[in-house]
């Protein structure tokens, strides 16, 4: 598979991501959304956002080694923060730059949420309430090295 990686004339040069990403090949894996919990299940990092954040990065490293795939192989990253605030944005790039080398950003877009769709996090027991932001939920599409022919 081959990725391109530009920045057409009239846009900025982000330093966190790629405007555009073109992928080629015929083989693609979708990685559903991670969250901070390690293998057995269990919540990491409660209440510690930049903790979240490494977890849910490593958490997609194991998810495409074990799809046969590398980090550079991804080229769109949805990052959904629970709460989010801009001065949390240091915190979640340094995570990210755990997995992401610089000359391998994939397309990138951030949303803050208020709260998360769908699956109940171990912390989120009635009566809970969080405070301050937390990492809920990042979703993956990459395209894979090996395209099949």
């Amino acid at each position: 598979m081959g990725v391109q990686r530009l920045t057409p004339e009239g846009l900025f040069k982000p330093a966190a991501y790629t405007q555009v990403v073109v992928a080629t090949g015929r083989r693609m894996v979708f990685v559903s959304g991670q969250v901070s919990m390690d293998a057995d299940g269990k919540l990491v990092a409660p209440g510690d956002l930049a903790g979240q954040a490494r977890q849910v990065y490593a958490n997609l490293r194991a998810a495409l080694e074990g799809a046969g795939a590398k980090p550079a192989d991804v080229v769109k990253l949805t990052t959904y923060v629970v709460g989010y605030r801009p001065e949390v944005r240091p915190l979640l790039a340094g995570a990210r730059s755990t997995v992401f080398g610089p000359a391998a950003l994939p397309a990138s877009t951030l949303v803050g949420v208020q709260a998360p769709g769908g699956a109940r996090l171990p912390d989120r027991s009635p009566g809970h309430r969080r405070r301050g932001p937390g990492l809920t939920h990042s979703r993956f599409r990459r395209e894979s090295p090996r395209a099949v022919r």
